[in-house]
């Protein structure tokens, strides 16, 4: 593809929302004709890769210009925009997110309203069409995203006067509880599971890894002296992505049913390559984090009795298990790569145990031991105001009550 002589005249040859486009220049092949035309299909293929490319501006009385519209205009056909909108995107979008994006317009947005106008899309269509979908609240804001974006670029063109999108909020989306598994329900389970299947199974419960994190382990990440796993990376649709956040690259600290998976684990793939994990029925690494959800965890969560959960409550399963335990939550937030300890005490915090008495008793005996210290026994101590628990301030004889001197 490129620039090519063709006869007396010269060819531009390019690919165009997946379709070959071939545009004849009346121009004779010399030198400096050819060197205009190749200038010219550099430019088109930068304008095509930022979502730019305008074919009635390059080639006005090309029949393929009535086919894909104006990059600009209102007249535009809403599938020639989304399809625009991709291609400009994609360099700058992680994969997984480009794969969702792409499909939200080609099973959604495309089959409905691609044949529509850009300025002659309405709120109000886009309002029906909301209320007809039978798909969760999350994934119809997720399938706005691209219509969102879309709609913004074309306003700030000017093709649009008003954006369709502004009066458009996002669905309300009802965060589902955590549903950590038991003690007994991980062994009921464990006890179905293949040994490649059990080790990973094992080792996720008890390190609380995304199961993304999980397939994309390898042996070096293992410190095997400090009893730490070193999470760098995740392996989602198959392909590797890289935290984008610090807290997200992080150690986790192995409890000893972590470091008997993996002990485990070595007969099988230590000698063989760098991945950790393999999948059972193939015995290579996992290729995506969703073939672990069918067949093998359906297939144990069946044999097993135990009531469905998917497989991300593995990782609910270790922060519930940890906080019921008295685990600090600040350390376990850590451990699971969030950036504060707030999401996993908002997540998880009716798993914490009650405390109180606890408290009580440990702050009681660190007190009396400061009124030791500080030589208060049966002595009157002037306290200066609202130093007094429970009572007025003054000069008292210490009773029973908590008294905290200004030292």
């Amino acid at each position: 593809m490129g620039a090519k002589e063709r006869g007396k005249s010269i060819q531009i040859d390019f690919t165009y929302r997946g379709k070959r486009c071939r545009e004849t220049l009346k121009l004779k092949p010399s030198k400096a004709n050819m060197k205009h035309a190749e200038g010219m299909h550099a430019t088109i293929m930068h304008e095509i890769a930022i979502g730019a490319f305008d074919y009635r501006k390059h080639f006005p009385d090309s029949k393929s210009a009535t086919l894909f519209g104006s990059g600009q205009s209102g007249t535009q056909l809403i599938e020639d925009a989304l399809l625009s909108y991709l291609t400009a995107r994609k360099r700058s979008l992680a994969d997984s997110t480009y794969a969702s994006y792409e499909s939200a317009v080609n099973c959604h947005l495309i089959p409905t309203f691609g044949k529509i106008k850009v300025a002659d899309l309405s709120t109000q269509a886009i309002r029906q069409w909301m209320g007809s979908l039978v798909i969760s609240a999350k994934r119809i804001n997720n399938v706005l995203i691209p219509l969102r974006g879309m709609l913004e670029d074309a306003f700030a063109d000017g093709a649009i006067d008003r954006n369709p999108m502004d009066r458009i909020r996002n669905l309300e989306v009802r965060q589902n509880e955590p549903e950590p598994f038991t003690y007994e329900e991980v062994q009921n389970i464990l006890s179905v599971l293949p040994d490649q299947g059990r080790n990973l199974i094992q080792f996720a419960v008890w390190t609380g890894l995304r199961t993304s994190e999980l397939i994309a382990l390898q042996w070096g990440d293992i410190d095997w002296i400090r009893g730490k796993v070193y999470v760098q990376r995740a392996c989602v649709r198959g392909k590797l992505k890289y935290p984008k956040t610090r807290s997200g690259k992080r150690e986790v600290h192995l409890f000893p049913q972590a470091l008997d998976a993996l002990e485990d684990q070595k007969r099988f793939s230590f000698k063989v390559g760098k991945q950790i994990f393999y999948n059972p029925e193939t015995n290579k690494p996992w290729s995506s984090d969703i073939k672990i959800r069918v067949p093998l965890w359906r297939n144990a969560i069946r044999a097993s009795g135990v009531r469905y959960r998917n497989p991300y409550q593995t990782r609910h399963t270790y922060a519930s298990w940890l906080l019921s335990e008295g685990a600090n939550p600040a350390w376990i937030a850590k451990q699971m790569g969030h950036t504060n300890m707030n999401m996993v005490l908002q997540k998880y915090g009716r798993h914490m145990r009650d405390h109180d008495e606890f408290e009580i008793r440990k702050m009681t005996a660190l007190m009396s031991q400061i009124g030791h210290n500080a030589g208060l026994e049966n002595k009157k101590v002037p306290v200066k105001t609202g130093t007094y628990v429970g009572g007025a301030s003054g000069t008292r004889t210490p009773d029973t009550r908590i008294m905290i001197p200004m030292l």
